[in-house]
């Protein structure tokens, strides 16, 4: 309460916990529309469970929960009472990444063949949760973090970009989670087998120990006339081949950009645009939509371009996957 004080909210809207904020403003006539939790893993299901059995919409960052019965429950009170969840995958809200989806949905570079996908950080190349760094510490604790670290972490993310590019869904995979660092008991590298319903395969590598890079997500999507490649450290441009065509960079706020991403585009091209307008553009579909259903209006297709209840289950089977195929000798595991 003293947080809330300090930020200036009326002493009528502070709480002691989320239970009762929840409680109270689900029976608010002005009560909030929806909640966002940006809290450690460990407190996603029930922050969640609690504003949505309250009639409130959820925000929630991801994993989206720790198993999949979690999320699918989640799911399950989100569609009875009719309420909206966004897990905040934020690599979705860049205009490129929506530019290359809509590039594969056009068929501009035909059937996909083949993915290659990474997120490489080295931040956890030492034991840094040994220092007291706060979230180093509840990342690397399987009580806060969950079964998984490195995959929880930033595999998921590129589970959720290649999905959301490409449209595919994954068939089965062949894990190998690592533990490099000394005395932890969780993944901090793990390399990834993908095979997808279409019969194209992939591979996923995901790192916090590969010194020299931050924050290294990139995807490559090769096709039967074609390849795309999307890198989030210049996620300005996207570069572009077509077969016995010169290679292309195309860049974010040209004219030549499709209307879905071109849209989500705030500045000029030139300019940098980056991390945080891809988290506003997530809440601002998200919100968008959210102020349509309020007004009674019908949802299209663009209205729901923000990562829903689906990814967030999604997201949680792949990461459970990845764990039970690594526990299992490295085995391929199906995700149906």
């Amino acid at each position: 309460m003293m947080t809330g004080k300090s930020l200036g909210i009326h002493p009528e809207r502070l709480y002691r916990d989320f239970e009762e904020m929840a409680r109270q403003e689900g029976a608010r006539e002005d009560g909030i529309d929806f909640v966002s939790i940006v809290t450690p893993n460990h407190a996603h299901y029930p922050i969640a469970k609690a504003f949505l059995e309250n009639g409130i919409n959820v925000v929630c960052d991801k994993p989206f929960t720790f198993n999949v019965e979690e999320a699918e429950g989640l799911a399950c009170i989100a569609k009875t009472r009719d309420l909206l969840i966004c897990v905040t995958y934020e690599y979705s809200g860049y205009p490129m990444v929506k530019h290359a989806r809509e590039m594969i949905r056009r068929r501009d570079i035909g059937d996909i063949r083949v993915i290659s996908a990474q997120y490489l950080q080295g931040w956890l190349a030492t034991p840094l949760e040994a220092t007291g760094q706060k979230q180093a510490a509840w990342r690397t604790d399987p009580k806060q973090a969950g079964s998984s670290n490195c995959v929880g972490d930033i595999g998921s993310h590129i589970e959720n970009t290649v999905s959301y590019i490409t449209g595919l869904k994954i068939r089965s995979i062949c894990a190998n989670l690592d533990i490099f660092g000394e005395n932890r008991e969780l993944d901090d590298n793990a390399e990834i087998l993908v095979r997808y319903d279409n019969g194209a395969s992939g591979v996923y590598h995901s790192s916090q120990v590969t010194i020299g890079h931050d924050n290294d997500l990139r995807v490559q999507v090769f096709g039967t006339k074609g390849s795309i490649e999307w890198v989030q450290e210049n996620p300005n441009y996207l570069r572009v081949a077509h077969l016995g065509q010169p290679i292309k960079v195309l860049s974010r706020g040209e004219s030549y950009i499709y209307p879905q991403a071109a849209r989500l585009s705030r500045i000029p091209s030139g300019h940098p645009e980056g991390y945080f307008e891809a988290f506003a553009n997530i809440y601002f579909v998200f919100i968008g939509t959210l102020l349509k259903k309020k007004a009674g209006q019908a949802l299209c297709d663009e209205d729901l371009d923000f990562p829903g209840v689906e990814a967030g289950v999604t997201g949680v089977k792949f990461i459970n996957k990845c764990v039970e195929s690594s526990k299992k000798g490295s085995v391929w595991v199906s995700l149906d």
